[in-house]
């Protein structure tokens, strides 16, 4: 027995903690028994950490930039469960769908708190967020404006909209995941002249109000000084747009990208230092440019609900290659983690009920989907490992539910809320007879 408790607790959601037998605790509630219970695969949310991550954020932009309207990147993970907490906490939602809409709207989410974004918002999508009274809607495309203007003209209403920009700042992440620069499918770039395009239809449409811009440079965003340099890019052209379309710019969307720490050997910006970056080149160039403060709008997802997400399996099969690999096989995999599959994303992981027994081999954790590719984590030092353990893997809370599949015919699994020892339920775990349920014949 080893003592010494593994520093990859520290990736866990902020309440965990090892109980007595040794094993993982999360909100309370031992990840043993949960899975027990409820079966693997299992996804466990810590309420505690999901609160205390939108109170962060809040208080540190509120900080630097008192006038910040901090909105949930719902991109990262919505259900009913999740939208009225963070309605709760205070924050605004950005939806990308119909379906993230109405989402919100069947919980009452305050839909004048509500941007909605996207490249292709369809008719019907449109017409919802219309029929809803929705607060923003950021346009992403001339077809869209023209859209827009015509169905609020229709129904006898002036719609607010923010207008995406594409600066050409390239952020460092994942080709996948960057969308800032110029050769990307959202928003106006500036480097045509088709964001001045916009502006200039924007202004002269009778049913939509130009109320402010909106960029986003991708995700995950390690870095600090592509904000600076896009602000800077974007201030400048409003600065001229102003002097020449002579509009009221009342609020400046930033996106959001803020980086988690996954792994050990990664290391991320503290929400503190994000605030100070984005809010200090606003201070610095609002005057310069002589524009009145906007309200600031930052969209974090990932970083709210990584963190606070635990993917619970159960081994399996176990098939050791010797001197090339010992791979452990577990319950799930890429059907409802695709992220490591999908971008190459890393995660680390524990055995939850041998986390004080010492890490001493190094084994590839793989899933039970008909891919090669379907692996987890490869290569990590665990402690021994047995069919029937569970492993945990932290991380798990943005992206891996929304991406989920049903890919060779495996329901999903069921998703936990646990907050001081109580476990709820948010999210039943599907069933054959619900991969069915759609069939006509």
């Amino acid at each position: 027995m080893n003592t010494k408790i593994s520093p990859k607790l520290s990736l866990f959601p902020l309440t965990a903690e090892v109980n007595s037998q040794g094993h993982l605790c999360i909100g309370g509630c031992d990840t043993v028994d949960l899975a027990e219970e409820l079966s693997t695969p299992l996804y466990v949310f810590d309420e505690f950490t999901i609160r205390h991550k939108c109170r962060q954020f809040i208080a540190e932009f509120h900080k630097y930039y008192p006038n910040t309207l901090v909105i949930y990147a719902s991109k990262a993970f919505l259900n009913r469960a999740l939208a009225a907490l963070i309605d709760q906490e205070g924050l605004g939602l950005d939806v990308v769908s119909g379906g993230e809409l109405t989402i919100a709207h069947s919980v009452d989410f305050p839909l004048s708190k509500v941007y909605f974004h996207g490249n292709n918002k369809t008719l019907e999508e449109l017409e919802l967020a219309l029929d809803w009274n929705i607060g923003r809607v950021v346009v992403d495309n001339l077809y869209e404006l023209e859209l827009l203007d015509k169905l609020a003209y229709e129904k006898g209403i002036k719609q607010d909209i923010l207008v995406r920009i594409t600066p050409g700042v390239d952020p460092h992440t994942h080709k996948y995941t960057t969308t800032g620069t110029l050769d990307s499918k959202f928003g106006f770039p500036l480097a045509t002249e088709q964001a001045e395009e916009a502006v200039s239809q924007a202004t002269s449409a009778s049913n939509i109000n130009l109320v402010g811009f909106h960029f986003h440079l991708g995700s995950p965003i390690f870095e600090l000084e592509p904000y600076r340099l896009a602000i800077e890019l974007v201030l400048s052209f409003i600065r001229q747009m102003k002097r020449k379309y002579s509009f009221q710019f009342d609020e400046f969307g930033v996106g959001g990208g803020f980086a988690v720490r996954y792994s050990l050997d990664s290391k991320a910006p503290d929400v503190a230092e994000y605030a100070q970056a984005i809010a200090g080149k606003l201070n610095e160039l609002i005057p310069q440019f002589e524009l009145d403060h906007p309200k600031l709008i930052i969209e974090p997802g990932r970083r709210i609900v990584a963190q606070a997400g635990v993917a619970l399996y159960k081994v399996g099969a176990i098939k050791e290659i010797p001197g090339i690999r010992k791979y452990i096989c577990i319950d799930g995999g890429m059907s409802d983690n695709i992220r490591p599959a999908l971008y190459g994303a890393k995660h680390e992981a524990l055995v939850a009920n041998k986390v004080l027994e010492e890490e001493r081999e190094i084994v590839t954790i793989t899933g039970k989907l008909c891919e090669s590719g379907d692996i987890l984590v490869s290569d990590t030092n665990l402690a021994l490992v047995f069919p029937n353990d569970i492993i945990a893997v932290p991380g798990c809370g943005a992206y891996s539910i929304p991406m989920w599949s049903n890919y060779n015919a495996l329901p999903r699994p069921a998703i936990t809320m646990v907050n001081e020892g109580k476990a709820t339920l948010i999210r039943r775990r599907e069933t054959y007879q619900d991969l069915m349920s759609l069939d006509t014949i």
